[in-house]
């Protein structure tokens, strides 16, 4: 993993100034009369371990994950059919999601008093760029040329953070962004040399239009933290998870009921039992990867979670 040395967020280091400042405990020692000051050691994580714990789970889960998604919107039924309700797809997931996030609160403890806005349209404009991702797969984008373009994702992630989060970076960070993306583009194409594929526009154009989305995602996300520090606030990583998921789930549902994906997709799904199985690992995978993907929101800024 490319290390990156991105700005960290607030509730990082609030965490570490926290921890810098504890307060020290005074003993009066009566035998001598004399005072002897005793200091808390630091308690958590460092940041480097966070780091880790987060990219590792990342990793783990999102290489599966996107195996299994390649191969849903490649499979073809006896009868010719493909699956391309991709709305479906992310109600599916959005609703495991909600599950575990929601598990996972309940054992953690829920944070009372999270601003929800930001996490209705952070939560909504997240599902809109995944959607537009498998639109693009389902509308004749090759696998090879979406990796691609979402390698560039760290661009539109660091504009929205900038333009609506009020983030700011250093030059040496945008060079390293900048060398990062490169360095991946020349990558995944010459793994791409030689394939035959051909892509279509509306495939290009739903790619183009997901990575907008993730940056909208990133700035409001950004703000999400900001409002939270304001309200005194600091959401834990099954909070971001929950409640992310719940919004992007009230965003899925009725498009995908309104466009007759929901019904279309679940009759597909059940006529088709091998294809329901990957469906079912791809929702398990984002709920597994996703929980790390939330502990490392709620501890780093969003433009070290897209260079994870």
């Amino acid at each position: 993993m490319t290390s990156v040395s991105c700005r960290k967020s607030f509730d990082t280091s609030n965490d570490n100034e926290e921890s810098d400042s504890m307060h020290q405990h005074f003993l009066h020692m009566k035998s001598g009369g004399s005072t002897m000051a005793v200091t808390e050691p630091k308690a958590g994580l460092p940041d480097t371990a966070k780091l880790l714990i987060g990219a590792g789970g990342i990793y783990t889960a999102f290489l599966y994950y996107g195996s299994l998604q390649e191969d849903v919107f490649r499979y073809v039924a006896a009868d010719g059919g493909k699956f391309t309700e991709a709305w479906l797809l992310q109600v599916l997931e959005a609703l495991a999601n909600v599950v575990i996030g929601f598990l996972g609160m309940q054992l953690n403890g829920p944070t009372k008093g999270i601003p929800l806005k930001m996490f209705g349209i952070s939560g909504a404009a997240q599902v809109s760029a995944k959607a537009c991702t498998s639109l693009a797969l389902a509308n004749g984008l090759s696998f090879p040329v979406a990796t691609l373009a979402k390698s560039g994702k760290m661009a539109p992630v660091m504009a929205g953070s900038l333009l609506l989060g009020g983030a700011s970076y250093s030059v040496r960070e945008y060079l390293q962004v900048a060398a990062i993306i490169g360095g991946t583009a020349v990558v995944s194409m010459g793994k791409k040399k030689g394939g035959s594929q051909t892509n279509s526009a509306l495939g290009v154009f739903y790619i183009v239009l997901s990575l907008a989305l993730d940056g909208v995602t990133a700035g409001f996300q950004k703000k999400l933290k900001v409002e939270t520090a304001k309200a005194g606030v600091k959401p834990k990583p099954y909070d971001f998870m929950f409640y992310t998921n719940l919004f992007m789930l009230l965003t899925a549902l009725p498009i995908a009921l309104g466009t007759g994906q929901l019904f279309g997709g679940s009759a597909y799904l059940i006529a088709n039992p091998e294809i329901m199985t990957k469906v079912m690992k791809f929702a398990a995978c984002s709920a597994f990867g996703q929980s790390f993907i939330f502990y490392t929101i709620s501890h780093f800024d969003p433009l070290v979670l897209s260079t994870v």
